[in-house]
Parts: C-alpha cells; sequence; structure tokens
C-alpha cells in the first residue's frame, strides 16, 4: 500500500481500503486458481497494481468513459482502474473462463459496480468503448487488428479515444510493423522503482 500512496496519494478512504484488500484477495484466489505467477505474488502492488496504474499516468479517465480491458487475466489493468476511477464504466473480458471467475470474485469482494467481467474473444464483441486497455497480450499489430472497430471516434477526454497497451523491452521492430500514429510513455518518467526501466504506455489513438 505504500507504493500506491506514495504515486497516488490522494485516494478516498474507500479506494484506500479496496487496493489494501487487493493483497489478501488475490492471495486467497491464487492459492485456488493460478491467475498470478508464485514469484509475482509478493509483489503484486509492484508489478501488477502499479503497472496497472502507469495507464493513469498517461489518461486521467473522466466519469462516463467506457473502456474495454482486452485479455485482463486476474484483473489487470482493470480492477485497479476500476478502483481510481469509480465514475468509469469497465468490461474485462478474457477467454479462459476461470480467470473471469477471478476477476468476478475480486470485483464483487470490493463492491464495484462499475465492472463487467465477461468470457469472450474480444472478436466476439459487438459494443464500442473510448478506450482499449490491455497488458502485453500479443504483438501490436494484430492486437490493433482486433480492437480497431471497437473503438468510437469522439470522446470527452483529454486526449483522443484510442488504445493504452502495457508493454515492455525493445519495441522498435513491433512499433515499425504498425501504420498507425503512437507515442510512447515511458512508466520510468512516472515511478522511480527499478522494475519500471523499461516499462512502457503505448497510446494509439483512434484516427
Amino acid at each position: 500500500m505504500e507504493l500506491i500512496l506514495k504515486y497516488f496519494p490522494n485516494l478516498t478512504e474507500r479506494q484506500r481500503e479496496q487496493f489494501a484488500a487487493l493483497d489478501g484477495l488475490y492471495r486467497d484466489w491464487n492459492a485456488k486458481i493460478n491467475v498470478i505467477s508464485r514469484q509475482d505474488i509478493d509483489a503484486l502492488y509492484e508489478k501488477h497494481i502499479v503497472h496497472s496504474l502507469g495507464i493513469a499516468k498517461v489518461v486521467a479517465f473522466k466519469p462516463g468513459t467506457e473502456v474495454l480491458d482486452v485479455g485482463t487475466g486476474g484483473g489487470f489493468p482493470g480492477i485497479p482502474l476500476a478502483i481510481l476511477f469509480p465514475l468509469v464504466d469497465f468490461h474485462l473480458v478474457d477467454s479462459i473462463g476461470k480467470k473471469i471467475k477471478v476477476v468476478q470474485e475480486v470485483s464483487d469482494a470490493l463492491g464495484l459496480t462499475n465492472v463487467k467481467a465477461e468470457q469472450a474473444r474480444v472478436e466476439q464483441l459487438d459494443t464500442t468503448y473510448d478506450f482499449v486497455v490491455s497488458r502485453a497480450v500479443t504483438r501490436l499489430k494484430p492486437f490493433l487488428g482486433w480492437v480497431r472497430y471497437k473503438i468510437l471516434k469522439n470522446g470527452n477526454n483529454d486526449r483522443r479515444n484510442g488504445v493504452l497497451y502495457l508493454k515492455g523491452g525493445d519495441l522498435a521492430e513491433e512499433l515499425a510493423e504498425i501504420p498507425d500514429r503512437y507515442r510512447v510513455f515511458e512508466l520510468s518518467d512516472y515511478f522511480s522503482e527499478p522494475f519500471f526501466e523499461t516499462k512502457k504506455v503505448i497510446y494509439i489513438p483512434k484516427k
């Protein structure tokens, strides 16, 4: 929790309680259904929660924004973002049912009313959103092919609607594959821990 408060000091008491509850919830569910690697569970706040909240350093979603989290796994980045932005609607999808079960159970335990969890492939969805978020589910080129037509053209946020993609490492080759305009935000500009030195948010605005 110290790490959360270091970078997000203006949380409400309710948000602090929800973020604090994540450790116990994920330890409990991870023992039943392995959604986070055993070595990462002890670094949950750094490697999963604060990492997810890197998106919030790029866009502070305004109330009423609709966000799709593709390949959410155990609920990242969607659940931390849903806690931070309680007036924003999040649709978390994953093709693996047991992962969505964890997402639903964690969301229910936290009392999150702005989260919808669904076992689905993004290609099956017929809804549209202001932003699509995801955390390194595949290379950017095929990912953009899946989500390009799921994004509304007009929104009311300070950045244009689009994709916010969390990824790490050397992305030069991968970014060269996409014709879209994009902007790379280095998470090391916002977070000082060594883990974030190679981590990025790739922002691809809707054309």
